[in-house]
């Protein structure tokens, strides 16, 4: 077998391990912020300080029956979860966790990163459409017309950062920052940071930006009729998109596993989880907006935006 295959099988089962450690981490964390901002202790009783209870959330969720709805298609139904979980897993690959930590170095990272996050809408249309259910098929045609909308202003503002560097390799684009928080792209690029954090939590569909799976009108939409792994796996994807597009911020905006002092991994992630902490805080924070205002946000403010924010690198690059 080819070394490269190797590293490359070596690479992906340590994504996954790292993406199920942090979906424990990650529920836990949610639950307490929800607990802090509601007033209420959050998760208490399965283990010490509740550390237990994802745990223990895992467990039921693998132990429930799966269960094909009356009227559904099976194939599409259960090809969906399928779908949106395992290419997350291909998203991690060229992301610089630290000088010597990255899964697969490649010149192109960051489109192969753009390339296969657009799979999680097809899996999104697939369990809306094979579901059989009212709620489902709305979930998902909102779905389908939030991810294709706020997509173009994340990959402008990508756009932005990429005519800077001259790259679309993530490494270099960090090796190109420097460990002071004035030598970070935020300080160049502070707009371009704005419309793709914001487009970021419209492409993970985190509150306020949720429509597609608003419990208050769609029962849990797209996902309505999953239980057990099928509503695990769309759970962990969400949790592994939300690290994703995190750790392309960090690397983009944040320089990466630079740091003030001894460059590493842990800057890395301590930027991530905050920008994570940030997102989970806005979910518990402010309330759902309407779709037409989730529309207007996106075609009225952040396209506009992020094309004079183009526009504008692409004329002072030229200089």
């Amino acid at each position: 077998m080819p070394v490269e295959l190797i590293k490359l099988l070596i690479a992906l089962v340590a994504i996954a391990a790292f993406v199920g450690l942090n979906g424990l981490v990650l529920v836990y964390l949610e639950r307490k912020v929800a607990g802090f901002v509601q007033r209420r202790p959050g998760p208490y009783e399965v283990g010490p300080q509740g550390l237990l209870q994802p745990l223990a959330d895992a467990v039921k969720l693998i132990g429930k029956q799966l269960f094909t709805p009356k009227g559904a298609d099976k194939l599409l139904f259960w090809m969906a979860p399928v779908l949106s979980f395992f290419p997350v897993l291909l998203l991690f690959l060229p992301i610089p966790f630290g000088p010597v930590a990255t899964g697969m170095e490649m010149n192109l990272g960051l489109l192969l990163i753009l390339a296969f996050a657009g799979l999680n809408v097809l899996a999104i249309c697939l369990a809306g459409w094979g579901s059989n259910n009212k709620w489902g098929i709305l979930g998902a045609a909102r779905g389908v017309a939030q991810s294709v909308a706020y997509e173009i202003p994340l990959l402008l503002s990508v756009l932005a950062i990429a005519f800077m560097t001259g790259s679309l390799n993530l490494t270099t684009i960090v090796e190109g920052q420097g460990g002071w928080p004035w030598q970070w792209n935020v300080f160049v690029q502070p707009l371009a940071f704005i419309i793709y954090f914001v487009s970021a939590l419209g492409e993970t569909n985190r509150a306020p930006f949720d429509l597609p799976e608003a419990e208050s009108e769609l029962t849990a939409g797209f996902h309505t009729e999953y239980s057990g792994m099928g509503f695990g796996m769309f759970f962990l994807a969400e949790y592994a998109n939300m690290i994703v597009v995190c750790s392309v911020a960090a690397a983009l905006f944040l320089g990466g596993w630079h740091g003030p002092f001894f460059d590493g991994a842990w800057w890395f992630l301590a930027k991530v989880y905050t920008l994570l902490l940030i997102m989970i805080w806005l979910r518990w924070t402010y309330p759902r907006v309407r779709f037409d205002q989730l529309l207007n946000i996106n075609w009225k403010w952040l396209m506009p935006l992020a094309l004079l924010n183009l526009f504008i690198t692409a004329f002072v690059m030229k200089l």
